[in-house]
């Protein structure tokens, strides 16, 4: 909570009355008209959480930190994880920059919180391809070798039970995301939905929700559990996690340490809620592909992205 404060203080200190980042209506929206978005958000944060908390009160609770070996094991293992992550952000943004495109992050530039650029085909492809390969494959086939399926929160203990969460969830995330930011796919045209919407659903469970279902929720959360002991702090550390992997977001500006402040602050904002959410869904479930159906690869992406990916590919009408 402190550290949720002194974020949006910050931005208030530092920003002024409009936000130094190339967000498409940063010059249009006000930051404190931006945080009383954000701050909302939050709100909502908290009461999918309750209502996942609610429909899983009678489960029995996966025992994530029997997935994780011993305590030295899984600190040297989890600062593997976090000095590998930190290069494959660096070389993807050594990447990105080398063929005069945006830096590689966990978003695709453009997505979600809208900027003033426009992607390439190639751009795009290039940046599934790479986190998919780089935070996914790689990651996976690493840890596979030595543990079990279950280990890495990859199985089901209650198919049912899952199924149900991942449709009331999708349902109420989908009703939020559609009341709260209109997303321009209603107005899209039958052939762009067709051509569109599956595109998008690809390009964006190779790009952004795969790698982050292996990189943190599969591979990283039973070891954030074993090292704190803490359900509530792995949590918290997912939410961190997810957030330090959007640092090359593209309306994130680093050209001086106020805009560098800014943007981490306004990261923090944007991405710690969800990735809470979906460690929440994690360590009550023991299922890490709850949260790709139910908080990620649909809504939000499918539905908010496929107008950006149908203007990428110039799939028209």
């Amino acid at each position: 909570m402190l550290g949720w404060v002194s974020a949006n203080v910050l931005i208030l200190v530092l920003a002024d009355r409009r936000l130094p980042l190339d967000l498409h209506d940063a010059a249009e929206r006000t930051t404190s008209a931006h945080l009383v978005d954000l701050n909302l958000r939050l709100a909502e944060v908290f009461a999918v959480m309750a209502l996942v908390f609610l429909l899983t009160r009678r489960r029995s609770r996966p025992d994530l930190a029997a997935r994780a070996p011993e305590r030295a094991t899984a600190l040297r293992e989890t600062w593997l994880l976090i000095a590998y992550g930190a290069g494959g952000l660096a070389l993807g943004f050594a990447v990105g920059r080398a063929f005069g495109w945006h830096p590689f992050g966990l978003h695709l530039a453009g997505s979600m919180n809208e900027t003033n650029d426009h992607v390439t085909r190639a751009e795009a492809i290039t940046w599934a391809g790479y986190n998919l390969v780089v935070f996914a494959i790689v990651p996976l086939v690493y840890f596979r070798r030595r543990y079990s399926a279950r280990a890495l929160n990859l199985v089901s203990a209650d198919r049912r039970g899952d199924l149900r969460l991942i449709v009331v969830v999708l349902l109420v995330e989908a009703a939020v995301q559609t009341a709260a930011l209109r997303p321009e796919i209603l107005g899209l045209g039958a052939r762009q939905l067709l051509l569109g919407a599956p595109l998008t659903f690809v390009l964006y469970m190779a790009g952004t929700v795969l790698p982050t279902m292996v990189f943190v929720y599969a591979i990283l959360m039973p070891r954030f559990v074993k090292l704190t002991g803490s359900i509530a702090t792995t949590v918290i550390f997912g939410g961190l996690a997810y957030a330090a992997l959007h640092v090359w977001d593209s309306w994130a500006e680093y050209g001086s340490l106020r805009e560098a402040v800014i943007s981490i602050a306004f990261l923090l904002l944007t991405y710690f809620g969800p990735g809470m959410v979906k460690a929440w869904l994690t360590v009550r479930t023991g299922n890490a592909w709850v949260h790709v159906w139910a908080y990620h690869a649909l809504a939000p992406h499918t539905l908010v992205d496929t107008p950006h990916v149908a203007h990428t590919f110039r799939i028209h009408r």
